[in-house]
Protein backbone atom coordinates (compact mmCIF):
# COMPACT_ATOMS: atom_id res chain seq x y z
CA UNK A 1 0.00 0.00 0.00
CA UNK A 2 1.55 3.38 -1.10
CA UNK A 3 1.82 5.92 1.79
CA UNK A 4 1.77 8.63 -1.30
CA UNK A 5 -1.24 10.82 -0.33
CA UNK A 6 -1.95 11.98 -4.40
CA UNK A 7 -2.28 8.43 -5.37
CA UNK A 8 -5.32 6.64 -4.36
CA UNK A 9 -6.47 5.16 -7.79
CA UNK A 10 -8.92 7.52 -8.67
CA UNK A 11 -7.59 7.58 -12.03
CA UNK A 12 -9.35 5.20 -12.90
CA UNK A 13 -12.69 5.99 -11.54
CA UNK A 14 -15.68 6.98 -12.85
CA UNK A 15 -15.94 10.61 -12.08
CA UNK A 16 -18.97 11.82 -9.54
CA UNK A 17 -21.36 14.36 -10.07
CA UNK A 18 -21.57 17.19 -7.97
CA UNK A 19 -24.99 16.27 -7.04
CA UNK A 20 -23.75 13.03 -5.65
CA UNK A 21 -21.05 14.55 -3.90
CA UNK A 22 -23.36 17.13 -2.21
CA UNK A 23 -26.01 14.06 -1.38
CA UNK A 24 -22.80 12.00 0.61
CA UNK A 25 -21.81 15.58 2.29
CA UNK A 26 -25.19 15.89 3.73
CA UNK A 27 -25.69 12.28 4.72
CA UNK A 28 -22.21 12.50 6.58
CA UNK A 29 -23.11 15.92 8.14
CA UNK A 30 -26.62 14.24 9.19
CA UNK A 31 -24.19 10.73 10.95
CA UNK A 32 -22.49 13.06 12.86
CA UNK A 33 -25.51 15.13 14.27
CA UNK A 34 -25.49 18.40 12.30
CA UNK A 35 -26.64 20.86 12.70
CA UNK A 36 -26.70 20.47 16.50
CA UNK A 37 -29.55 21.59 18.42
CA UNK A 38 -28.65 25.42 19.50
CA UNK A 39 -27.94 25.36 23.20
CA UNK A 40 -26.82 29.27 23.83
CA UNK A 41 -29.07 31.37 25.73
CA UNK A 42 -31.63 33.16 23.13
CA UNK A 43 -30.40 36.41 22.47
CA UNK A 44 -33.08 39.39 21.94
CA UNK A 45 -32.41 42.59 20.22
CA UNK A 46 -31.92 45.79 23.14
CA UNK A 47 -33.05 48.56 20.97
CA UNK A 48 -31.15 47.44 17.92
CA UNK A 49 -32.51 45.68 14.49
CA UNK A 50 -31.49 42.21 15.03
CA UNK A 51 -29.45 40.25 17.39
CA UNK A 52 -27.00 37.38 16.78
CA UNK A 53 -25.03 35.46 19.09
CA UNK A 54 -21.69 35.52 17.26
CA UNK A 55 -20.97 38.02 13.96
CA UNK A 56 -18.50 37.64 11.65
CA UNK A 57 -16.70 40.18 9.59
CA UNK A 58 -15.49 38.97 6.70
CA UNK A 59 -16.98 35.68 4.10
CA UNK A 60 -13.49 34.50 2.53
CA UNK A 61 -12.09 31.32 3.66
CA UNK A 62 -11.43 31.91 7.44
CA UNK A 63 -14.90 33.64 7.96
CA UNK A 64 -16.40 30.98 6.18
CA UNK A 65 -14.49 28.30 7.79
CA UNK A 66 -15.20 29.59 11.20
CA UNK A 67 -18.90 30.20 10.49
CA UNK A 68 -18.98 26.26 9.96
CA UNK A 69 -16.85 25.30 12.99
CA UNK A 70 -19.48 27.60 15.20
CA UNK A 71 -22.81 26.26 13.74
CA UNK A 72 -21.29 22.50 14.30
CA UNK A 73 -20.93 23.37 17.90
CA UNK A 74 -24.44 24.07 18.29
CA UNK A 75 -23.98 27.97 17.84
CA UNK A 76 -26.57 28.62 15.44
CA UNK A 77 -27.64 32.39 15.36
CA UNK A 78 -24.96 33.91 13.97
CA UNK A 79 -24.53 35.78 10.88
CA UNK A 80 -21.37 36.13 8.08
CA UNK A 81 -20.99 39.74 6.81
CA UNK A 82 -18.97 41.24 4.00
CA UNK A 83 -18.27 44.09 2.10
CA UNK A 84 -17.69 42.60 -1.19
CA UNK A 85 -20.06 41.77 -3.81
CA UNK A 86 -21.58 37.63 -3.75
CA UNK A 87 -18.35 35.64 -4.97
CA UNK A 88 -15.80 38.32 -4.69
CA UNK A 89 -14.97 37.76 -0.71
CA UNK A 90 -11.23 37.60 0.16
CA UNK A 91 -8.98 38.17 -2.87
CA UNK A 92 -8.76 35.23 -5.14
CA UNK A 93 -10.45 37.04 -7.42
CA UNK A 94 -9.83 40.69 -6.77
CA UNK A 95 -6.20 41.42 -5.53
CA UNK A 96 -4.98 38.12 -5.91
CA UNK A 97 -2.51 38.06 -9.12
CA UNK A 98 -1.30 34.80 -9.30
CA UNK A 99 -2.11 31.64 -11.29
CA UNK A 100 -2.01 29.40 -9.33
CA UNK A 101 -2.42 28.58 -4.92
CA UNK A 102 1.20 28.41 -3.46
CA UNK A 103 0.04 25.91 -1.58
CA UNK A 104 -0.01 22.20 -2.80
CA UNK A 105 -3.42 20.36 -3.76
CA UNK A 106 -3.40 18.01 -0.89
CA UNK A 107 -3.72 19.95 2.10
CA UNK A 108 -7.06 19.56 3.61
CA UNK A 109 -7.98 23.41 3.93
CA UNK A 110 -11.23 24.85 5.28
CA UNK A 111 -12.35 21.17 4.70
CA UNK A 112 -12.94 20.78 9.09
CA UNK A 113 -11.77 16.86 8.44
CA UNK A 114 -14.69 16.06 6.52
CA UNK A 115 -13.33 14.65 2.95
CA UNK A 116 -16.45 14.96 0.72
CA UNK A 117 -15.91 18.74 1.70
CA UNK A 118 -12.32 18.84 0.46
CA UNK A 119 -11.25 20.80 -2.76
CA UNK A 120 -10.45 17.40 -4.00
CA UNK A 121 -13.52 16.18 -3.47
CA UNK A 122 -15.21 19.29 -5.10
CA UNK A 123 -12.71 18.86 -8.19
CA UNK A 124 -13.14 15.11 -8.96
CA UNK A 125 -16.84 15.20 -8.84
CA UNK A 126 -16.57 17.46 -11.90
CA UNK A 127 -13.43 16.73 -13.77
CA UNK A 128 -12.86 13.17 -12.69
CA UNK A 129 -9.68 11.07 -10.76
CA UNK A 130 -7.60 11.38 -13.91
CA UNK A 131 -7.69 15.10 -14.49
CA UNK A 132 -6.72 15.11 -10.18
CA UNK A 133 -3.97 13.28 -10.77
CA UNK A 134 -2.32 15.41 -13.60
CA UNK A 135 -3.70 18.93 -11.97
CA UNK A 136 0.00 20.66 -10.89
CA UNK A 137 -1.56 23.37 -8.18
CA UNK A 138 -4.76 24.24 -8.07
CA UNK A 139 -5.95 27.34 -10.07
CA UNK A 140 -6.38 31.17 -7.50
CA UNK A 141 -10.06 30.96 -8.87
CA UNK A 142 -10.34 27.60 -8.75
CA UNK A 143 -10.01 27.89 -5.23
CA UNK A 144 -12.73 30.86 -4.88
CA UNK A 145 -15.14 28.27 -6.94
CA UNK A 146 -14.52 26.08 -4.33
CA UNK A 147 -14.94 28.27 -1.49
CA UNK A 148 -18.61 29.60 -3.53
CA UNK A 149 -19.34 26.04 -3.01
CA UNK A 150 -18.81 25.41 0.29
CA UNK A 151 -20.55 28.24 1.21
CA UNK A 152 -23.69 27.18 -0.56
CA UNK A 153 -23.68 23.31 0.27
CA UNK A 154 -22.95 24.38 4.37
CA UNK A 155 -25.50 27.08 3.74
CA UNK A 156 -23.90 29.61 5.63
CA UNK A 157 -25.65 32.88 6.66
CA UNK A 158 -23.55 35.22 4.59
CA UNK A 159 -24.83 38.64 3.75
CA UNK A 160 -22.80 40.72 1.15
CA UNK A 161 -22.27 44.35 0.50
CA UNK A 162 -22.14 45.00 4.09
CA UNK A 163 -19.54 47.33 5.64
CA UNK A 164 -19.19 47.12 9.22
CA UNK A 165 -18.51 51.19 10.34
CA UNK A 166 -17.98 50.85 14.05
CA UNK A 167 -18.08 48.85 16.82
CA UNK A 168 -19.29 49.58 20.59
CA UNK A 169 -19.42 47.85 23.33
CA UNK A 170 -22.96 48.84 25.73
CA UNK A 171 -25.04 46.97 27.91
CA UNK A 172 -23.17 43.60 28.13
CA UNK A 173 -23.20 43.26 24.21
CA UNK A 174 -21.41 44.23 21.07
CA UNK A 175 -22.86 46.96 19.27
CA UNK A 176 -22.14 46.82 15.08
CA UNK A 177 -23.18 50.28 13.07
CA UNK A 178 -23.36 48.62 9.85
CA UNK A 179 -24.12 49.84 6.12
CA UNK A 180 -25.14 48.52 2.71
CA UNK A 181 -27.47 48.47 -0.27
CA UNK A 182 -30.58 48.20 2.27
CA UNK A 183 -29.40 51.06 4.32
CA UNK A 184 -28.03 51.45 7.82
CA UNK A 185 -28.13 48.80 10.59
CA UNK A 186 -27.55 48.14 13.82
CA UNK A 187 -26.50 44.84 14.93
CA UNK A 188 -25.76 43.40 18.74
CA UNK A 189 -23.63 40.18 19.03
CA UNK A 190 -22.01 38.94 22.41
CA UNK A 191 -19.29 38.32 20.07
CA UNK A 192 -17.54 39.47 17.04
CA UNK A 193 -14.91 37.42 15.11
CA UNK A 194 -12.76 39.72 12.60
CA UNK A 195 -12.02 36.93 9.98
CA UNK A 196 -10.57 40.54 7.73
CA UNK A 197 -7.67 38.67 5.84
CA UNK A 198 -4.09 40.02 4.98
CA UNK A 199 -4.38 43.87 5.87
CA UNK A 200 -7.10 43.17 8.30
CA UNK A 201 -5.94 45.27 11.37
CA UNK A 202 -3.69 47.46 9.01
CA UNK A 203 -3.16 47.69 5.47
CA UNK A 204 -0.65 48.37 2.70
CA UNK A 205 2.82 49.37 3.60
CA UNK A 206 3.48 52.54 1.15
CA UNK A 207 7.25 54.31 1.21
CA UNK A 208 6.79 57.73 2.67
CA UNK A 209 8.73 58.51 -1.23
CA UNK A 210 5.53 57.49 -2.58
CA UNK A 211 3.41 60.33 -0.80
CA UNK A 212 5.20 63.16 -3.17
CA UNK A 213 3.67 61.28 -6.04
CA UNK A 214 1.09 61.68 -8.57
CA UNK A 215 -1.62 59.60 -7.34
CA UNK A 216 -2.11 58.78 -10.88
CA UNK A 217 1.31 57.89 -11.62
CA UNK A 218 1.72 54.73 -8.82
CA UNK A 219 -0.36 52.05 -7.03
CA UNK A 220 0.16 48.89 -4.18
CA UNK A 221 -0.37 45.63 -5.28
CA UNK A 222 -3.25 45.82 -3.01
CA UNK A 223 -4.74 48.15 -4.92
CA UNK A 224 -7.53 47.53 -7.74
CA UNK A 225 -5.69 47.96 -11.04
CA UNK A 226 -6.84 48.18 -14.25
CA UNK A 227 -3.51 46.80 -15.85
CA UNK A 228 -4.78 47.26 -19.58
CA UNK A 229 -3.47 51.18 -18.79
CA UNK A 230 -0.44 49.86 -18.05
CA UNK A 231 0.06 48.80 -21.80
CA UNK A 232 2.65 50.40 -23.77
CA UNK A 233 4.14 51.71 -20.34
CA UNK A 234 7.36 51.64 -18.87
CA UNK A 235 6.39 50.02 -15.09
CA UNK A 236 8.96 49.91 -12.45
CA UNK A 237 8.15 47.50 -9.84
CA UNK A 238 9.38 47.90 -6.37
CA UNK A 239 9.66 44.35 -3.75
CA UNK A 240 10.70 41.37 -4.47
CA UNK A 241 8.09 39.19 -3.01
CA UNK A 242 4.98 37.18 -4.71
CA UNK A 243 3.18 39.48 -4.80
CA UNK A 244 5.41 41.82 -6.83
CA UNK A 245 6.28 39.29 -9.36
CA UNK A 246 2.96 38.82 -9.82
CA UNK A 247 2.12 42.04 -10.51
CA UNK A 248 5.10 42.73 -13.12
CA UNK A 249 3.54 39.64 -15.01
CA UNK A 250 0.57 41.36 -15.08
CA UNK A 251 1.55 43.97 -16.66
CA UNK A 252 3.52 42.46 -18.97
CA UNK A 253 0.73 40.43 -20.21
CA UNK A 254 -1.12 43.82 -20.41
CA UNK A 255 1.15 44.52 -22.76
CA UNK A 256 3.67 46.92 -20.54
CA UNK A 257 6.56 48.08 -22.80
CA UNK A 258 8.75 46.85 -19.90
CA UNK A 259 9.05 45.61 -16.56
CA UNK A 260 11.78 46.27 -14.26
CA UNK A 261 11.79 44.67 -10.80
CA UNK A 262 14.05 47.01 -8.00
CA UNK A 263 14.28 44.40 -5.35
CA UNK A 264 16.68 46.25 -1.99
CA UNK A 265 17.99 42.43 -1.38
CA UNK A 266 21.67 41.53 -2.97
CA UNK A 267 19.48 38.08 -3.69
CA UNK A 268 16.61 36.57 -3.89
CA UNK A 269 15.73 34.47 -1.54
CA UNK A 270 15.79 30.76 -2.06
CA UNK A 271 14.44 28.70 1.27
CA UNK A 272 10.65 29.02 1.99
CA UNK A 273 11.89 28.59 6.14
CA UNK A 274 8.79 27.93 7.94
CA UNK A 275 7.99 25.23 5.80
CA UNK A 276 10.91 23.45 7.19
CA UNK A 277 9.26 23.06 10.34
CA UNK A 278 5.35 22.49 9.05
CA UNK A 279 3.95 20.30 11.14
CA UNK A 280 0.85 19.05 13.89
CA UNK A 281 2.98 19.97 16.49
CA UNK A 282 3.36 23.64 15.10
CA UNK A 283 -0.01 24.22 14.60
CA UNK A 284 -1.63 22.55 17.77
CA UNK A 285 1.85 23.76 19.80
CA UNK A 286 2.67 26.84 18.90
CA UNK A 287 0.18 28.80 21.33
CA UNK A 288 1.72 27.23 24.09
CA UNK A 289 5.13 28.32 23.15
CA UNK A 290 7.06 30.56 25.54
CA UNK A 291 6.88 34.17 24.14
CA UNK A 292 11.17 33.92 23.17
CA UNK A 293 10.26 31.53 21.04
CA UNK A 294 7.54 32.38 19.09
CA UNK A 295 9.45 35.63 18.39
CA UNK A 296 13.03 34.27 17.83
CA UNK A 297 11.29 31.70 14.61
CA UNK A 298 9.07 34.66 13.39
CA UNK A 299 11.90 37.23 13.35
CA UNK A 300 14.41 34.59 12.02
CA UNK A 301 12.10 33.92 9.06
CA UNK A 302 11.23 37.55 8.65
CA UNK A 303 14.87 37.89 7.95
CA UNK A 304 15.28 35.63 6.01
CA UNK A 305 12.09 36.43 4.23
CA UNK A 306 10.13 34.05 2.31
CA UNK A 307 11.17 33.41 -1.27
CA UNK A 308 8.67 34.17 -4.36
CA UNK A 309 7.87 30.88 -6.27
CA UNK A 310 10.33 29.80 -9.09
CA UNK A 311 7.01 30.49 -11.19
CA UNK A 312 6.25 33.61 -10.33
CA UNK A 313 9.74 34.90 -10.95
CA UNK A 314 9.99 33.51 -14.40
CA UNK A 315 6.42 34.63 -15.23
CA UNK A 316 8.31 38.16 -15.20
CA UNK A 317 11.83 36.58 -16.97
CA UNK A 318 10.10 34.87 -19.41
CA UNK A 319 9.52 38.14 -21.18
CA UNK A 320 12.79 39.75 -22.88
CA UNK A 321 11.31 43.36 -21.63
CA UNK A 322 10.94 41.86 -18.18
CA UNK A 323 13.81 42.96 -16.15
CA UNK A 324 15.44 41.63 -12.49
CA UNK A 325 17.80 44.37 -10.77
CA UNK A 326 18.82 42.61 -7.48
CA UNK A 327 20.44 45.31 -4.47
CA UNK A 328 18.74 48.10 -6.08
CA UNK A 329 17.04 49.99 -3.59
CA UNK A 330 15.27 52.89 -4.10
CA UNK A 331 17.25 56.31 -2.85
CA UNK A 332 14.46 58.38 -4.26
CA UNK A 333 11.38 59.17 -6.11
CA UNK A 334 10.01 62.24 -7.58
CA UNK A 335 7.95 63.10 -11.01
CA UNK A 336 9.30 64.73 -14.49
CA UNK A 337 5.91 65.88 -15.79
CA UNK A 338 4.15 62.37 -16.25
CA UNK A 339 7.24 60.50 -15.86
CA UNK A 340 8.94 59.05 -12.69
CA UNK A 341 12.43 59.04 -11.63
CA UNK A 342 14.09 56.94 -9.60
CA UNK A 343 17.52 57.24 -8.20
CA UNK A 344 18.85 54.09 -7.48
CA UNK A 345 22.91 53.15 -6.27
CA UNK A 346 23.19 51.56 -9.49
CA UNK A 347 21.72 54.16 -11.36
CA UNK A 348 19.01 56.49 -12.54
CA UNK A 349 15.75 55.01 -14.06
CA UNK A 350 12.51 56.97 -15.97
CA UNK A 351 9.58 55.05 -16.19
CA UNK A 352 5.94 56.01 -16.54
CA UNK A 353 4.45 54.22 -13.85
CA UNK A 354 5.17 52.32 -10.33
CA UNK A 355 3.79 49.63 -8.73
CA UNK A 356 4.92 48.76 -5.01
CA UNK A 357 5.05 44.94 -3.91
CA UNK A 358 6.04 46.47 -0.54
CA UNK A 359 3.73 43.74 1.85
CA UNK A 360 1.64 45.15 4.69
CA UNK A 361 1.74 46.45 8.09
CA UNK A 362 -0.50 46.42 11.26
CA UNK A 363 -2.17 50.02 12.20
CA UNK A 364 -4.93 49.89 14.23
CA UNK A 365 -5.89 53.48 13.15
CA UNK A 366 -6.34 52.57 9.61
CA UNK A 367 -9.71 50.72 10.87
CA UNK A 368 -12.22 53.13 12.29
CA UNK A 369 -14.68 50.16 13.13
CA UNK A 370 -12.32 49.28 16.14
CA UNK A 371 -11.33 53.03 16.67
CA UNK A 372 -13.71 52.81 20.18
CA UNK A 373 -11.00 49.85 21.22
CA UNK A 374 -7.94 50.01 19.45
CA UNK A 375 -5.44 52.50 22.35
CA UNK A 376 -6.24 49.73 24.72
CA UNK A 377 -5.29 46.43 22.61
CA UNK A 378 -2.58 44.68 24.21
CA UNK A 379 0.54 44.63 21.94
CA UNK A 380 4.05 42.52 21.94
CA UNK A 381 5.81 45.63 22.63
CA UNK A 382 4.14 45.84 25.86
CA UNK A 383 4.95 42.15 26.82
CA UNK A 384 8.17 41.12 24.92
CA UNK A 385 11.67 42.92 25.09
CA UNK A 386 13.67 40.63 22.55
CA UNK A 387 17.58 40.65 22.98
CA UNK A 388 18.87 43.68 20.93
CA UNK A 389 19.43 41.57 17.60
CA UNK A 390 16.35 40.15 17.19
CA UNK A 391 14.44 44.00 17.57
CA UNK A 392 11.59 44.02 14.98
CA UNK A 393 8.98 46.82 14.64
CA UNK A 394 6.71 44.96 12.15
CA UNK A 395 6.45 41.95 15.37
CA UNK A 396 6.08 44.74 18.08
CA UNK A 397 2.92 45.63 16.92
CA UNK A 398 1.04 42.79 16.45
CA UNK A 399 -1.33 42.11 18.98
CA UNK A 400 -0.63 40.04 22.01
CA UNK A 401 -3.92 37.47 21.68
CA UNK A 402 -5.35 34.93 24.27
CA UNK A 403 -5.49 31.73 23.90
CA UNK A 404 -9.06 31.93 21.65
CA UNK A 405 -8.04 34.60 19.84
CA UNK A 406 -9.11 37.25 21.72
CA UNK A 407 -7.80 40.56 22.17
CA UNK A 408 -6.51 41.61 26.04
CA UNK A 409 -6.46 44.98 27.32
CA UNK A 410 -3.48 47.08 27.95
CA UNK A 411 -4.73 48.68 31.12
CA UNK A 412 -7.44 46.22 33.18
CA UNK A 413 -10.57 47.15 32.91
CA UNK A 414 -10.35 50.12 30.40
CA UNK A 415 -12.04 49.22 27.42
CA UNK A 416 -15.05 46.89 28.19
CA UNK A 417 -15.81 44.00 25.85
CA UNK A 418 -12.56 43.81 24.23
CA UNK A 419 -12.14 39.92 24.99
CA UNK A 420 -15.58 39.71 23.59
CA UNK A 421 -13.37 40.66 19.44
CA UNK A 422 -11.50 37.87 17.94
CA UNK A 423 -8.59 38.53 15.80
CA UNK A 424 -9.06 35.97 12.88
CA UNK A 425 -6.96 37.57 10.50
CA UNK A 426 -3.12 37.70 9.75
CA UNK A 427 -2.38 40.03 12.97
CA UNK A 428 -2.57 36.91 14.94
CA UNK A 429 -0.02 34.92 13.44
CA UNK A 430 2.93 35.75 16.41
CA UNK A 431 0.59 34.70 18.76
CA UNK A 432 -1.22 31.79 17.08
CA UNK A 433 1.11 31.11 14.36
CA UNK A 434 -0.22 30.19 11.06
CA UNK A 435 -4.35 29.45 11.76
CA UNK A 436 -5.58 32.72 10.17
CA UNK A 437 -5.18 33.12 6.69
CA UNK A 438 -3.00 29.81 5.80
CA UNK A 439 -4.83 27.33 3.65
CA UNK A 440 -2.48 24.22 5.05
CA UNK A 441 -3.98 24.79 9.30
CA UNK A 442 -7.35 27.13 8.98
CA UNK A 443 -9.71 24.22 10.06
CA UNK A 444 -7.49 24.20 13.23
CA UNK A 445 -7.61 27.84 13.81
CA UNK A 446 -12.00 27.22 12.86
CA UNK A 447 -11.94 24.67 15.52
CA UNK A 448 -9.98 26.25 18.62
CA UNK A 449 -12.01 29.48 18.15
CA UNK A 450 -15.12 27.77 18.19
CA UNK A 451 -14.24 25.75 20.79
CA UNK A 452 -13.21 29.17 22.68
CA UNK A 453 -16.52 30.56 22.00
CA UNK A 454 -18.54 27.56 23.39
CA UNK A 455 -16.55 27.12 26.39
CA UNK A 456 -17.05 31.17 27.25
CA UNK A 457 -21.08 31.36 26.35
CA UNK A 458 -21.08 28.18 29.21
CA UNK A 459 -19.22 29.80 31.41
CA UNK A 460 -20.97 33.35 30.99
CA UNK A 461 -24.40 31.52 31.27
CA UNK A 462 -24.00 29.09 34.07
CA UNK A 463 -26.67 30.76 36.15
CA UNK A 464 -29.13 29.73 32.95
CA UNK A 465 -27.97 26.30 32.34
CA UNK A 466 -28.48 25.85 36.23
CA UNK A 467 -32.23 27.20 35.90
CA UNK A 468 -32.43 25.17 33.10
CA UNK A 469 -30.66 22.07 34.92
CA UNK A 470 -32.90 22.68 37.84
CA UNK A 471 -36.17 23.05 35.60
CA UNK A 472 -35.54 19.54 33.69
CA UNK A 473 -38.52 16.95 34.31
CA UNK A 474 -38.54 14.64 31.47
CA UNK A 475 -38.71 11.19 32.82
CA UNK A 476 -36.58 8.11 32.02
CA UNK A 477 -37.84 5.91 34.55
CA UNK A 478 -41.74 5.56 35.22
CA UNK A 479 -41.21 3.62 38.41
CA UNK A 480 -43.45 0.96 37.17
CA UNK A 481 -40.30 -1.03 36.15
CA UNK A 482 -39.70 -2.77 39.67
CA UNK A 483 -41.61 -3.76 42.73
CA UNK A 484 -39.56 -2.69 46.27
CA UNK A 485 -39.30 -6.36 47.44
CA UNK A 486 -38.40 -6.88 51.31
CA UNK A 487 -34.87 -8.39 52.04
CA UNK A 488 -35.20 -12.84 52.14
CA UNK A 489 -36.09 -13.75 56.05
CA UNK A 490 -37.37 -10.12 57.23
Amino acid sequence: MTNDSSQSGTEDAEPETLEALEARLRCDLAYLNYPPKNWVKPLTPNGEDEAFDVVVIGGGMVGLASAFALMRNGIANILVVDAAAGGQEGPWVTTARMRTLRSPKILLGPAMGMAALTFRAWYVAQHGGRAWEALGRISRTGWMDYLRWYRHVLDIPVRNEVRVDAIAWRDGRMILDTSGPGGARRLTARRVVLATGRDGLGGPSIPAEAQALDPQCWAHSNDDIDFSRLAGRRIAVIGGGASAFDNGAMALEAGAAEVRMFIRRPDIPRINKLTGIGNPGLVHGWYGLPDAWKWRCLNYNDTCQTPPPSHSIRRVTDFPNGHVHTGCPIDALRNDGDAVILETPKGRYTCDFVLFGTGFVIDFSRHPEIAAFADNILTWKDVYEPPSDERNAALAAAPYLGDMFEFVERRTSGTPGLDRLHCMNFAATLSHGKLTGDIPSVSHGADRLARGIAAAFLAEDMDHHYARLRAFDVREVDGDEWIDEPLPGH
